[in-house]
Formats: structure tokens, C-alpha cells, sequence
């Protein structure tokens, strides 16, 4: 009875915990389905004409395309910056390894405010304009960090004998990377990917200081926000951005949960 009462007592402790992180997030896209412009509770009628409406604004699709943009060409960065250096951390030893590894993982750490601050004094120092470019570059930073922890964890299972019986029978290091290495970890880099592409796609502040003039979709929520207008469209917006992370994000456990059954 005892262990009864306990496993119910923290169902209950999960139940709250997930209601506490989800029912504001249903709320918000409930209210994008809302016919009235304005907010209030309960609703009083549903409608899809706020959908409409947002893509018929050329400012949202133009921010949208952006952040879909910015968002794939940071992950590509990110995909080929974070395999290389779990490679080369892999590789290394003692206290450097423990050093890189610190360096690498640092940028995630930092308050983003630092971040971005860091890097619009930097673009300012060597006189880049602040474009499409600086924004990737921006997302690069963290992004990479995320790839980075995904590969280095998978490299760090894998039997070293793997590649060393690949070299014995005469294969190179490419032909070895290519036969044995990248086909180990070529779950935990697409995972890396989904969820760096979900972090770039959702990222304000570092994208505050990088962007100049361009408005990705967080930024363009966030300035509607704070000017109070068309919130009736930041609710449409903010339902697409929920629905554009969580496809990511759950492919990227799905892999992950599938590449830990495969290495059991």
C-alpha cells in the first residue's frame, strides 16, 4: 500500500509539473483561434481568420523566410564546426582535452546579452555591416555547442578497437571515418542538427545584436509586443513558431532514444 501511495503521489508531482510548463503554452495557441482581437478568457468564439490575415502580411512572411534561413545555414555551420572539434577532442588527452572542451561549451554558458554584446562590438571592430551573414554567424556560436555535446557523447561510447581493427586491416583514417566513425555517429549529428535548427529558429537575443536592420520571426513577436499591435497575429505567429520547435525537437529524441537502443 505504502509504494502504491508513493508511485500515485508522484504521478501527481508530475501531472503538476507539466501543467505548470503547458498550460500557458496551450493558452497562447488557443487564443490564436480566437474571432475577437482581443484577448480574454474564456473565448468566446473560434475562427481561422486571424491565419489569414498573418500570411497575408508580407512583414511576417518576410521574417519567417528569414528565420528559416539564418536557421539552416547556422545548423550546416554548426553540423561541420561541432563533429570536427568532438573529433579532435576525442583524440586529445589530459588537460587539454578538458580545456577545449571547456572553450567549446563556454558560449552556451554565457548570459546570451554577453553573447551578443561580444559579437556586435566585434563586427563593429573590424567594420562588417550587420547583415544576413552576422545573424548566422551569431547562431553559429551556440549552435555549434549543441552538435558539439550530441557528437562528443556518441564518440565517447564507441569501442576504440572499432578503428583500430579498421586500421589493421588496412583502411586509412578517411576510409575509416567514413565506414565505421560516421555511420556511429551519424544519429547523434542529425539529432545535434534538430535541435540546434529549433534553438536558432526560436533565438531574440543574440539575434538583438546581430541583426541590424533584418527582422527574424522572434524579433518581429517581440517588437509587436512590446508596441501592443496586432496581437491577434502574434497569437497565429507564436501557434507556428510552437508547432515549427517541436517537430525538431521530437525527431531529435526520437533519434537519440533509437541510437541509445541500438548501442545497448
Amino acid at each position: 500500500m505504502p509504494s502504491s501511495v508513493g508511485k500515485y503521489l508522484l504521478w501527481a508531482a508530475v501531472g503538476a509539473i507539466l501543467a505548470f510548463l503547458f498550460i500557458p503554452v496551450a493558452i497562447i495557441m488557443l487564443y490564436a483561434f480566437s474571432a475577437s482581437n482581443i484577448q480574454g478568457w474564456p473565448i468566446g468564439a473560434f475562427s481561422l481568420h486571424w491565419f489569414v490575415m498573418t500570411w497575408r502580411d508580407g512583414e511576417v512572411r518576410g521574417a519567417l523566410l528569414l528565420s528559416i534561413e539564418v536557421a539552416v545555414v547556422a545548423t550546416a555551420l554548426a553540423m561541420l564546426m561541432g563533429a570536427l572539434t568532438a573529433l579532435a577532442v576525442q583524440r586529445l588527452r589530459g588537460a587539454v582535452s578538458e580545456t577545449v572542451s571547456f572553450a567549446v561549451v563556454l558560449p552556451i554558458a554565457l548570459p546570451g546579452i554577453l553573447t551578443g554584446m561580444a559579437l556586435n562590438s566585434y563586427f563593429v571592430l573590424w567594420g562588417m555591416n550587420l547583415s544576413f551573414w552576422t545573424i548566422v554567424i551569431g547562431h553559429a556560436t551556440f549552435c555549434t555547442v549543441i552538435v558539439y555535446n550530441n557528437v562528443v557523447a556518441r564518440l565517447r561510447r564507441l569501442p576504440g578497437s572499432w578503428a583500430e581493427a579498421s586500421a589493421d586491416l588496412g583502411a586509412g583514417p578517411l576510409r575509416t571515418f567514413r565506414l565505421i566513425t560516421l555511420p556511429m555517429i551519424a544519429s547523434a549529428l542529425g539529432a545535434g542538427a534538430l535541435l540546434a535548427f529549433a534553438l536558432s529558429f526560436d533565438e531574440v537575443i543574440v539575434t538583438t545584436f546581430t541583426a541590424g536592420a533584418q527582422t527574424t520571426l522572434p524579433l518581429w513577436i517581440f517588437g509587436a509586443i512590446r508596441l501592443g499591435q496586432h496581437l491577434p497575429e502574434v497569437n497565429v505567429v507564436v501557434f507556428v513558431v510552437i508547432l515549427l520547435t517541436i517537430g525538431p525537437v521530437l525527431l531529435a529524441q526520437r533519434l537519440m532514444g533509437r541510437a541509445a537502443m541500438l548501442h545497448k
